[in-house]
Parts: structure tokens; C-alpha cells; sequence
């Protein structure tokens, strides 16, 4: 979804083959110290012997990170690289700013070159700390397989131990083009870059918090108002705090940007959601924008430049044409308790007014309750039963205390929750993109109401968007009959779903989600955030 640098994929083939089995080895401590061949250079007959001969280093190095500094230094020529002060200075200056990126560069602090170390350590040190710099402003710190797992239907086809050879090479030549193309080149994460870079050099802003009470409408009188208005005066929501209790409309005002920027309903009603996001913090909020650098590092191996990208916190989904986002809808998305899963995959059919065979999660929690309690419900619901080879069942003939393995559908038309039309994808979740009748919900925010799959606002002008103007008419045709279709796109459409809590719009304005999973603070956390 975005445009990717394709400068050192001349690099990258050349310096493949020499780390081919640094990718194949997992990452474990080094192995005792060998004799080194004596045919060896200096640097690698180090390596070779790290333990004995650099013991303060080797304990920082596993076996993978070894194969990769033997790769590289191999690819120059296995000369020691960080004698010229020009050089070291260079790539200080790159770490340095690696504090734009919500990277802390002590994390890749240089070991000192002086007449008492030994120069080949020295050395190996500084390559160390290069190419993990590298790779982590390129990957991501954290590994997002323990944190935020997604899912992927094609295992992704990139080595990062030669993309970050490539990297590191072109750096010894250009260390600022080195670390510029490490950085993702996405939009989402260049323009978070220029937020955070800019938010952390100036103080703290500090406000109160609001006290919880009753549901605040317009035009009411509470005592909370003038600490609300003061909270937004702070925030830079409203230029100077009204007198009084009442709640004014120019306050209400300065309420409903507060909750557009904060992804939820806008309209000027102080709720227990509203309150929680006054009351978070500045410290926290600018760490949001440091963990989401993180999160963009990780989604930008798994951008395209055509596609959907679905940010499940936000409730939001984009079209990319070009790398361009150029349509966008709200979503409804699974509650707490059910998350909606985050996966790339590629939207293959559609479903056509779709039957719902009721996943049995919601089947045992939600449905055979229901069913228990009210006779009644499978008729007012239009659910037919079905045996498991799907032949139909008689209600009355079903003991609902132990139904055993039955099924339950509800054929198409207006009252089915999956609407009009499904984008179906290969997922092992039993998720998808669909239309629903509960159009409502769409104005609420946030909109966490689902069992996992994702509800979309307009999903046939999102079908436009997916398909030719030949597959539009003739979807168009099916949709009319009112029955049952598979329809294959002839064109299969990348689509992800990420999970990210800010970024800026199109106007440079910060725009927050509510971390509806509460995954911010454990990313906080494992980056060593400071709050």
C-alpha cells in the first residue's frame, strides 16, 4: 500500500548468498570457541573466537548475529572498518537520531576506539551495534510475533539479514542515504516520525483530570465544567475557559474536535468513554506515538501499494491505489472479548446475498441461551436447523439442554447480519469484511460491537473499488435476484489488518484510537518507556 525502496536490491543479490544460512539459524548463545584455520583473516579468526578473544563481547552476540557480522565483513573484504574518525562520527550522528524514530539510542551505544582496547573488538563492536541499528529501525525492535501476532495466507518472501547487509554496505559509502532507506518509507510512519520528533523536544503539557459523574449534555449545568473547560484550554482544544457551570456551545465545541481527534462520537455528550480519553495523560500520550513508530515498523514489511488496510483500534478502513489512500469507511469491529484477529491476506470472492451458518462460539454463548429462553426466538430470528451433512431439523425434536452437533443458519434477506454482500479471505479465524443491517452503530465511537469479523458502513461502494466495471454489472445482476452467489474476483486484492492507536490526518493533526484491546501499555513496557 505504500511505495517501497528498491535502490540496493543490487546489493542485496550480491550480498545474499553470504547470509543464506545466518536467516536459517534461530537465534541461540554462542558455541564454545573453536581453533580458527590459521588461513583466516585477522577479523575472522576474532569471530571465529569471540568467547576467548573479545569475552566482554561475546556475551552480546548469538549465533545468528555472529553469521551476520561474518557476512559482512566478508563482503568488505574482511578489512577492519571503523578506524577513520570521519566514519564513526558519521554513523554517531545517525544513532543520535534515532531518537526521532522513539528508538533510544543508548541501545546502540559505540564501544571506544582508544589505544588500550583491542582494535579488532573495538571494531566488531561497532559493526555489531550498526547492523543492529539497522535492523531494528527497519524491522522493529520487538519482535511483533510476541506482542501483536499476524497472521499471514503466504509465508513473506524477504530476508532481512541481506536487506540489512544491503543497508549497511551503501552506509560505509553514504551513512545518511544508509539509515533514510532503513526507515520505512511509508507515509503513516514518516509523518508520526515528524510528530514525535517535534512533540518530544518540548515540555510536558500538564492538565487535571476530569472527575466521572453523570452523562454531561449541552446547555446543562455540572461542576465538572470548569475543569473540563480547563482540561481542553491545556489540551489546545479551546483558547480560554468560559465562566461558570453551564455548558455552553462554545465549549461544546472545543468537546467535539476533543472526540473527532480521539475517534469517537462527536457530539458534544460527556460520557464515561469521553472522560477516560481526558483523562490520559501527556506522558502517555506522547509514548503512543513512540510505540505506533514501533507498530509502523513492523506493518510496513506487509504494506502494498494496492489494496485495503484495515486499522482495527480506529474502526477505519482504506483503499490504496498507488500507495495513495483514496476512499475511507468506518468499521465496526469485534469487542474486547472477542477481538478481531490482525492477518494479510487477499480478498479472493464475494458472497452475494449471503446465508449465515452461525459460528459455534457465538452458537454456545449467545444463540442456544437465547434459544432456551424464549421458544419462540428461532422463528422471530428466520434460523433453520440443520444437521451436520446440513439436511433440515425439527425444532421441536432438538433437546436445547444437549443439542449435539447441530448447525444454525439464517438464509438471506434484510434481517441477516451479514447483509447484502461478504469479502471473503483465506483465514484460519473465520473472519471477513460484510455488510450489516445494524447501520446505527456506525455513528458510535468506538465502535467495538462485533464477534471478530469486521462490519463495513458502505460495502458496495467498496465492492466498486474492488472489482471491473464488467464484475460491478454483473455482481449488480446477481444482488438482484435476492439468492445465494459465489462470486470469484478475477483479480485477487491484498487486504490487512493492522492495529495502531494514532497518526496523522491529512491536515498534520494527531488523531488518537482508543486502545480497545489495552495493548498500548504492555508495548510501553517492553520498549523500556519512561512515564
Amino acid at each position: 500500500m505504500f511505495k517501497k525502496h528498491a535502490c540496493y536490491l543490487s546489493i542485496c543479490l550480491l550480498v545474499a548468498p553470504l547470509v543464506a544460512t545466518a536467516a536459517a539459524l534461530p537465534a541461540e548463545p554462542l558455541p564454545v570457541a573453536m581453533p580458527a584455520p590459521v588461513d583466516l583473516a585477522p577479523v575472522q579468526q576474532a569471530l571465529a573466537q569471540l568467547p576467548s578473544v573479545c569475552p566482554g563481547l561475546a556475551a552480546q552476540i548469538d549465533a545468528a548475529g555472529q553469521l551476520r557480522l561474518q557476512a559482512f565483513y566478508q563482503q568488505q573484504g574482511d578489512a577492519p572498518l571503523w578506524s577513520a574518525d570521519e566514519r564513526r562520527q558519521a554513523l554517531q550522528s545517525q544513532l543520535l537520531m534515532l531518537a526521532d524514530d522513539g528508538l533510544d539510542p543508548t541501545h546502540y551505544s559505540l564501544p571506544a576506539v582508544d589505544g588500550a582496547a583491542n582494535v579488532l573488538c573495538s571494531d566488531i563492536g561497532i559493526s555489531q551495534r550498526y547492523l543492529q541499528a539497522l535492523h531494528d529501525l527497519h524491522y522493529g525492535r520487538l519482535q511483533q510475533s510476541r506482542f501483536e501476532p499476524l497472521w499471514h495466507s503466504r509465508p513473506p518472501e524477504r530476508d532481512p539479514d541481506t536487506e540489512v547487509l544491503a543497508f549497511a554496505a551503501l552506509g560505509l559509502q553514504d551513512m545518511v542515504q544508509a539509515f533514510d532507506q532503513a526507515r520505512p518509507s511509508a507515509d503513516l510512519y514518516r509523518s508520526l516520525r515528524n510528530a514525535y520528533s517535534s512533540v518530544r523536544q518540548q515540555p510536558l503539557p500538564h492538565w487535571g483530570p476530569v472527575a466521572s459523574g453523570p452523562l454531561l449534555r449541552p446547555g446543562m449545568e455540572d461542576p465538572r465544567v470548569p475543569e473540563l473547560a480547563q482540561r481542553l484550554v491545556n489540551g489546545g482544544y479551546l483558547a480560554e475557559a468560559p465562566s461558570g457551570q453551564q455548558y455552553r456551545d462554545e465549549l461544546v465545541k472545543a468537546v467535539k474536535a476533543f472526540q473527532l481527534s480521539h475517534s469517537l462520537q462527536a457530539d458534544g455528550v460527556i460520557g464515561a468513554g469521553t472522560v477516560a480519553e481526558l483523562n490520559i495523560s501527556p506522558s502517555i500520550r506522547r509514548e503512543q506515538l513512540r510505540i505506533n513508530l514501533e507498530r509502523f515498523r513492523w506493518l510496513a514489511q506487509d504494506l502494498e501499494p494496492e489494496g485495503v488496510l484495515v486499522n482495527v483500534a480506529a474502526a477505519q478502513l482504506s483503499v490504496y491505489q498507488s500507495g495513495i489512500p483514496v476512499w475511507q469507511t468506518r468499521l465496526q469491529v469485534g469487542r474486547a472479548e472477542r477481538q478481531t484477529p490482525l492477518l494479510k491476506s487477499r480478498i479472493t470472492r464475494l458472497t452475494l446475498n449471503p446465508t449465515w451458518t452461525i459460528p459455534p462460539t457465538i452458537m454456545r454463548e449467545d444463540k442456544l441461551p437465547a434459544i432456551r429462553l424464549n421458544p419462540e426466538y428461532l422463528r422471530q430470528q428466520n434460523l433453520q436447523v440443520l444437521d451436520a451433512e446440513g439436511h433440515p431439523l425439527a425444532p421441536e425434536l432438538i433437546d436445547w439442554a444437549r443439542p449435539g452437533n447441530i448447525l444454525l443458519r439464517q438464509e438471506a434477506g434484510p434481517r441477516n447480519p451479514l447483509g447484502k454482500i461478504v469479502m471473503r479471505f483465506p483465514n484460519p479465524y473465520s473472519v471477513y469484511l460484510h455488510d450489516t443491517p445494524s447501520q446505527p452503530l456506525f455513528t458510535k465511537g468506538p465502535r467495538a460491537f462485533s464477534s471478530g469479523c469486521v462490519r463495513v458502513e458502505q460495502p458496495l461502494l467498496l465492492r466498486d473499488l474492488l472489482v471491473s466495471p464488467a464484475e460491478r454489472a454483473r455482481t449488480d445482476e446477481l444482488l438482484a435476484t435476492g439468492v445465494t452467489h459465489e462470486f470469484r474476483l478475477a483479480t485477487p486484492v491484498p487486504v490487512l489488518l493492522g492495529y495502531w492507536t494514532v497518526e496523522v490526518d491529512r491536515q498534520g493533526g494527531l488523531v488518537y484510537a482508543p486502545d480497545i484491546y489495552a495493548r498500548d501499555l504492555v508495548l510501553m513496557k517492553a520498549m523500556g518507556s519512561v512515564l
